[in-house]
């Protein structure tokens, strides 16, 4: 039997902790907790914690008798790089490359990108998804949670691409396959996918400048949206968290 999973603000202290914010209306209100119930604890960077619930009020839940459990352990950062494309296909994208362990997501603004995000409106958009990306991480009983950041630029990936230990632009015309690529064993792993009309020239040989290869997934052209999915699934079981 699984535990609910919670989000937790602040670290335990004395085997004890407390829920506050929106995790501890879900528990009281939603699913109506009780004394006693067993319930696991998250802090978003690997830890996880089970406890009962000692004490209920209106806005806030009391842990105790806390026992770590075994924290998820990997020297492999999955990073993905996602061309922003229209809202409903993205906040899908990061839903499902969050149950499929990624452990960044970076936005970019590509040249072909549809959707564009005025700067007085990025704030509330990070808000949303955030809200979206937890959630699939307590789903999928992930320890740790993603990070997205704000949208980047083609300058800001290519600096990200020299920083990684291997990284990849998905193009439907590389000769290189994703799924036969040497990986390395530590480090960051970036895969850049391109919008729905594609990576123009002048960004392909940005990206290739600061050493991202190019590589495709298989023989068919495939969706932002389901490219990234695919790309995600792939370099998790590379690493053999899936087998």
């Amino acid at each position: 039997m699984h535990h609910r999973r919670f989000l937790l603000s602040s670290p335990p202290l004395a085997n004890q902790a407390t829920l506050s914010g929106d995790e501890a209306h879900h528990l009281i209100h939603v699913l109506r907790a009780e004394i006693g119930d067993s319930i696991e604890l998250i802090d978003g960077s690997g830890s996880v914690w089970r406890g009962e619930v000692a004490e209920l009020d209106s806005a806030s839940v009391k842990i105790r008798n806390l026992v770590d459990l075994p924290q998820e352990d990997s020297t492999i950062r999955r990073i993905l790089v996602q061309s922003l494309c229209k809202a409903d296909k993205l906040e899908w994208i990061l839903q499902k490359t969050t149950e499929l362990g990624v452990s960044e997501i970076r936005l970019l603004d590509a040249d072909r990108s549809v959707l564009k995000i005025p700067n007085d409106k990025v704030q509330r958009r990070l808000e949303r998804w955030n809200k979206i990306i937890l959630g699939a991480a307590k789903q999928s009983r992930r320890a740790w949670i993603p990070e997205i950041t704000p949208v980047a630029s083609v300058g800001q990936v290519a600096e990200l691409i020299g920083k990684a230990a291997c990284a990849m632009v998905l193009e439907p015309g590389a000769t290189a396959s994703l799924g036969r690529l040497s990986l390395p064993e530590s480090g960051d792993l970036l895969v850049v996918v391109g919008p729905e009309g594609g990576i123009t020239g002048e960004e392909s040989t940005a990206f290739g400048a600061a050493g991202a290869m190019a590589c495709r997934l298989g023989p068919t052209v495939l969706r932002t949206s389901t490219a990234g999915t695919v790309a995600a699934a792939i370099l998790l079981t590379r690493s053999g968290r899936w087998s």
